[in-house]
């Protein structure tokens, strides 16, 4: 079952946490994929700090 967590900080950048399992992972519109986590919250922090890296 899949769940959904769905930023847009960065025009073209739009990340979502996807869970897999016991596993949640970020992922962004651009192919960036985050690492495998077992806590959500650090998987939107991983997400969240992609959209930073990626401001102008």
């Amino acid at each position: 079952m899949e769940h959904l967590d769905e930023t847009d900080p960065v025009p073209g950048h739009r990340t979502t946490t996807v869970e897999q399992g016991p596993f949640c992972l970020a992922r962004c519109t651009c192919g960036w994929r985050g690492p495998a986590r077992r806590a959500r919250s650090q998987a939107r922090t991983d997400a969240a700090t992609h959209a930073l890296t990626m401001t102008p």
